[in-house]
């Protein structure tokens, strides 16, 4: 057996020895012998490559000419290898090199299919891919062939039926695609094809991006062009998954062997339903529905409820927090000032644009599961490709920020755990000069670097393509695409996030141990402080380092375990660990401090005071006897200390809260 890399040879030396396929002459029997040689060469079609493709359609193309008087069963194997070739990965055919208008291999095997469909005889050829029917009637008539949807993908001989004398299409819940034609001429010979893609039509208006089947049925009569009165109806039923997709339009058309591109001259819209597409076209070739879908995209309300209350309070607390730092710096005479307020920052925008932007306004937008039904009718135009992604730039942008912001956030809770771990491992030896500087650099300009190689990349390698930011972003929300797992290595996702954010957390991890067993639960003789710690100081130590080093994190990695149960609960542990981290902050950093304690202390005084006296304002006629009372008693001291709630001092004094004497446990 000949190897598939060597087939153009066999084909040349086959076809004769200048190459020429066209030299093919009347070889009777060794039509046979070429044919089935063609069809076993095609047989692995994993091994096919695009001049083997070229090479066996020109080959198969001649031998379907009704020149060459090739045999029934050499066209029947032919058949076979045109259901081989419509098995070859659409990737293998993109790179099939265009022919010219005059010896284009596809153009000529299609239209001597069409040929062919009409020498049958009144009988069928059904092969996996493609499917040939001839039908004869003597007196003027109606065709109806259909084709009905089987267990699997491919054509089977009963798959296909026909039937006349049929008034209109009449398609039922088995009924994958139907074309009527109705013929105005006696004695009339019609011939049908089914292609079960579109691969050996290759426009250059509609560009296929998804696997998606674009079934294409041909329909042709033996009357001339100039006698050619016969009128074609279609149906369709197209394939894909409803809860996955919806039809965002669709154009009824056929193949312009002229333009050799789809055309929508004579072809127009009839009707839809939830289930059928209708097209009318007054003329016979290969005819197609260009659909272009959109993807339906969900989220369990749970998790945004839970997630926008999370950022609220976060938002909240992070600014209250940033102020209180800056506030009170001085008070406080702390050196980490600057490296918290800047995690804070980070973190608070991010969660303003979580909150504002995460969503991408095209949702608003998605058509309900009915509005097929409503698409203009009269409006018959061809899509470019299968997918449609309204473009939103905005959400782009948004994406942009997230990945940036999320990034910064994680870097300063890197830097953050160095300064501690150089602070108190390193027995607090004094910053190095410019430190400041250098850690800003590092926290807010790497990150920058990052994301603008990302994006300048990704865009470099997708420039042509309309939906560039697709490989960048997702479609349902303005964040990262995460992709298959079979793209995962080579995945911005992978490059631009996950490994940078796992560095860092490890990082992390790692000082936070150190910490935790060096310092927090270990008397250290470094540490000037002999003032015993009690085990509940040091947990609540504990919580406040993890929640600066982004400890939680961790559950993100543990929500890939291929569990939904287990996913789920993760999931929600993880947002509500996560989205509520400023205020986790808050509580540890500020709430807890001195500090704050005196200052809220001193508001809420005021407050009580207020609320007190305006409590204490009775009406003018009470008000006059409360005060004659009270100088009545005044006149006696006896009865004076029994009394003394009756005092104004006491009336408006208030209870005053405890002193917490616990220092600040954040550093």
């Amino acid at each position: 057996m000949v190897e598939p890399g060597k087939m153009a040879d066999v084909f040349v030396q086959k076809s004769g020895e200048d190459g020429d396929v066209q030299s093919i002459d009347n070889m009777g029997a060794q039509l046979e012998n070429i044919s089935s040689e063609t069809q076993i060469l095609t047989s692995n079609v994993s091994k096919m490559t695009p001049e083997n493709i070229t090479s066996a359609a020109r080959v198969v193309g001649q031998i379907f000419n009704t020149s060459r008087n090739a045999s029934f069963e050499a066209k029947d194997t032919a058949v076979s290898t045109v259901s081989q070739l419509l098995s070859v990965s659409e990737d293998v055919f993109q790179e099939v090199p265009d022919a010219p208008p005059d010896d284009d291999a596809f153009t000529t095997l299609i239209q001597q299919m069409e040929s062919y469909s009409l020498s049958l005889d009144s009988t069928s050829v059904v092969k996996p891919n493609v499917a040939v029917q001839t039908v004869l009637f003597s007196t003027k008539s109606t065709v109806l062939f259909s084709v009905k949807k089987g267990d699997s993908d491919s054509l089977i001989s009963g798959s296909i039926t026909v039937d006349t004398n049929v008034s209109n299409p009449n398609p039922d819940a088995e009924t994958e695609l139907q074309i009527l034609l109705n013929t105005s001429k006696s004695n009339t010979t019609c011939g049908f094809i089914v292609y079960q893609n579109s691969k050996f039509f290759r426009s250059k208006i509609f560009k296929p991006k998804s696997n998606f089947s674009q079934k294409i049925i041909s329909g042709k009569t033996d009357e001339t062009k100039k006698d050619q009165r016969t009128s074609v109806e279609i149906v369709f039923n197209p394939r894909y998954d409803p809860k996955t997709f919806q039809i965002h339009s669709y154009a009824c058309v056929y193949w312009n062997f002229i333009k050799r591109d789809w055309d929508t001259n004579g072809c127009h819209k009839q009707r839809s339903t939830d289930e059928f597409l209708y097209c009318h076209c007054n003329h016979t070739t290969n005819f197609a529905v260009l659909m272009s879908f959109e993807k339906k995209y969900k989220y369990p309300a749970s998790l945004d409820i839970l997630s926008n209350v999370g950022c609220a309070l976060s938002i909240t607390g992070l600014a209250l927090t940033i102020v209180f730092q800056i506030v009170t710096r001085n008070v406080r005479k702390t050196s980490v000032t600057w490296v918290f307020v800047s995690l804070c920052t980070s973190m608070l925008i991010f969660n303003l644009l979580f909150v504002f932007g995460i969503e991408n306004s095209n949702k608003n937008l998605v058509k309900r599961d009915n509005d097929t039904n409503k698409m203009d009718s009269d409006k018959n135009e061809i899509p470019t490709q299968d997918t449609v992604v309204i473009s939103n730039p905005t959400c782009t942008v948004m994406a942009v920020l997230l990945h940036y912001f999320l990034l910064v956030t994680f870097t300063w809770t890197g830097i953050s755990a160095a300064q501690l771990y150089f602070l108190l491992i390193r027995t607090m030896k004094p910053l190095p000069q410019h430190f400041i500087v250098f850690i800003s650099l590092i926290g807010w300009g790497v990150p920058a670097i990052v994301v603008a190689l990302t994006v300048g990349i990704i865009f470099s390698q997708n420039r042509n393509d309309p939906q560039w930011e697709l490989e960048y972003r997702q479609e349902e929300i303005c964040w990262l695409a995460v992709p298959d797992k079979k793209d995962l290595i080579t995945s911005p996702f992978l490059w631009s996030f996950v490994l940078p954010v796992t560095i860092i957390l490890i990082n992390n991890i790692v000082i936070f141990i150190i910490i935790i067993v060096k310092v927090i639960w270990k008397n250290n003789r470094n540490l000037t402080s002999t003032k015993k710690v009690s085990s509940l100081k040091k947990i609540l130590s504990m919580l406040s380092i993890a929640v600066v080093f982004g400890i939680t994190w961790i559950l993100a990695y543990l929500m890939l375990i291929d569990n939904d149960v287990i996913r789920t609960v993760f999931s929600y542990m993880f947002c509500l660990f996560n989205t509520t981290q400023g205020l986790q902050i808050f509580v540890l950093y500020t709430v807890r401090t001195k500090i704050f304690q005196d200052e809220a202390s001193k508001v809420l005084k005021l407050l009580s005071l207020s609320t007190g006296r305006k409590k204490s304002l009775p009406s003018v006629t009470s008000l006059r006897l409360r005060v004659r009372m009270y100088n009545m008693l005044r006149s006696f001291p006896a009865l004076n200390e029994h009394f003394r709630l009756l005092e104004p001092s006491v009336i408006t004094e208030e209870t005053t809260l405890s002193e917490s004497d616990q220092a600040n446990p954040s550093i």
